[in-house]
């Protein structure tokens, strides 16, 4: 593993310099995953880039766990766009705060009947028995992010520590799940600390890495954030995550949009090998038609499940 100081001196590069570097491990082929919002809404933490929180007055459509039908129908759709991946997401800081989790085990096994999809779940922080239900009902792979660097943590929430998020994702390793872990950059948080959750990342080992960039939400804390990263520092960020990270998938996900078309392509060439296609949980991505030409026109594979 690279130390903090190597990483740093990295970052600092000249961009193009620093790109090349993390260009020598992508690969040319890129998976799509995608997702359905499960539970949306009413969520008793108060992560304040959230609109999800009830500590703040977003204004978003709140509703219950949806059901197990609409999740298949969800998760064929996704099929037809390319994904080989489907992940059942809900609010909330663990599975039992909608006394839903049965439900959710059931969506899982649903999934996992669709020829050429593997099943990924994001349903908050896990106890040991339930990261085993979830391997016995076949869960593929678990998603849960640090979301940034555990020195800037309590900044960003104080309901939960960033260690028992790290706890959940030694859990799911330890149950033999896969592990998608990543974060939200534009947060507030400083250059070193990109640098540290880099390093965070390199320890816990991820199998994919997905990045979000900040997406200020009216009525949040952080609404005001706009500022707070460009778009230079996010493909220095992603081309470190990616040297620090040489055999995870780095994944384009929420805020990709602020990019512009130009930049995401020098970071799909160059960082990043996997897109969450569609929209996100509470903000609107890019047609899959439009990520699917664009994979093909910079000439890479789109992976597809059969070969994961």
């Amino acid at each position: 593993m690279k130390t903090k100081e190597e990483l740093l001196k990295l970052y600092n590069l000249e961009l193009d310099e620093l790109l090349s570097i993390s260009a020598e491990y992508v690969k040319d082929k890129v998976e799509f995953c995608s997702l359905i919002n499960a539970r949306n809404g009413k969520c008793s933490q108060n992560c304040k880039y959230c609109a999800q929180s009830s500590h703040y007055c977003t204004n978003i459509e709140s509703y219950p766990l949806v059901s197990v039908d609409e999740v298949r129908k969800a998760a064929l759709d996704a099929k037809s766009h390319k994904a080989s991946r489907f992940a059942i997401v809900t609010s909330g800081k663990t599975p039992d705060e909608g006394r839903d989790f049965q439900i959710e085990l059931d969506m899982i096994k649903e999934i996992n009947k669709i020829d050429g999809l593997q099943s990924c779940a994001s349903i908050g922080i896990l106890n040991e028995e339930q990261a085993r239900q979830l391997a016995e009902a076949g869960l593929k792979r678990f998603h849960h992010n640090i979301n940034t660097s555990e020195s800037y943590y309590p900044e960003v929430c104080t309901t939960h520590s960033w260690r028992e998020r790290y706890n959940t994702c030694k859990l799911v390793k330890k149950y033999g799940m896969e592990l998608c872990c990543g974060v939200i950059l534009g947060m507030g948080e400083s250059v070193e600390q990109r640098v540290e959750m880099a390093m965070e990342l390199a320890e816990i080992q991820p199998d994919s890495i997905p990045i979000n960039i900040l997406m200020p939400i009216p009525e949040t804390p952080f609404e005001n954030y706009h500022d707070k990263i460009d778009e230079e520092n996010v493909l220095r960020t992603l081309a470190v995550f990616k040297i620090a990270n040489p055999n995870a998938i780095l994944r384009f996900c929420g805020g990709r949009m602020r990019l512009s078309e130009e930049n995401q392509r020098k970071a799909l060439k160059t960082c990043v090998e996997g897109i969450m296609v569609g929209n996100y949980l509470t903000t609107i991505g890019k047609a899959p038609e439009e990520d699917i030409k664009t994979v093909n026109e910079l000439g890479k594979e789109i992976l597809c499940a059969t070969k994961l």
